[in-house]
This record gives C-alpha cells, structure tokens and sequence, in this order.
C-alpha cells in the first residue's frame, strides 16, 4: 500500500509554494515574478484540499450509511474545496490584475526587468 492521496497532495502543494516562491526572488523579469505568484497560489490551493481530504472518505451526508458518530472519521470535509473555489476566482483576477498592469508598464517603459524600473531617488 502506497502513500495516501492526501500526503501526495500536501507534497505537491508545498513544492509548487517553494517553486514558486524562488521564482518571485529568484528571477527579475516581472512575467516571471507573476507566474511565480500563479504557483504560491496554486500550491496554496492544493494545500487547501488536501487539509479536508479523508482517504477512503465518503460525502458528508449523515444518513444510514454514515452515522453521526461516523462522520468526523469517515467524511471528506467540504469547506476547503468551496474555499478554493472562491480563493481561485480571487487569485484569477489578481493574477489579471498583475498583467494589466505589466502590460502597461512594459507600453510606458518598453521594459519588464525589475533593474530597468527602480531608479533611486536619491
């Protein structure tokens, strides 16, 4: 018997918030920062689903297949996933948000390097 689902899950969530976050430090193209926070997020929603994975688990319906005693065992948790539903939208149009604004600074600058665009003032 292998690893449970959950475990692979969590694993790959958190290797896709790591890959991610050396992106976002790593790389000084502002495309790429973006698609880094595209990873923290999606890993982050992996992470989510695989808190209220149960393996082997059924739906949270309590009837005679699944008691009231059984169900804090036996039941998927369905919270995270409608959390991630409603944290994927808002990641959609962050990420949205974040190449408008690239595009716009690359039609103002002609550039999308992090060196090109932060001038000291002093």
């Amino acid at each position: 018997m292998g690893l449970p689902i959950s475990h692979i899950l969590l694993a790959t969530g958190f290797l896709l918030i790591l890959i991610g976050f050396w992106g976002m430090l790593r790389h000084r193209n502002i495309l790429r920062i973006i698609i880094g926070f595209s990873l923290i997020d999606t890993g982050m929603h992996i992470v989510l689903v695989a808190t209220g994975y149960v393996t082997g688990g059924t739906a949270p319906i309590i009837d005679q297949a699944l008691s009231a005693s059984d169900a804090a065992k036996h039941a998927v948790d369905p919270i995270p996933a409608a959390l991630v539903v409603t944290a994927i939208v808002i990641g959609f149009s962050v990420t949205a948000i974040m190449l408008s604004f690239a595009i716009r600074l690359h039609a103002v600058r002609k550039t999308l390097s992090i060196d090109a665009l932060t001038e000291s003032k002093w």
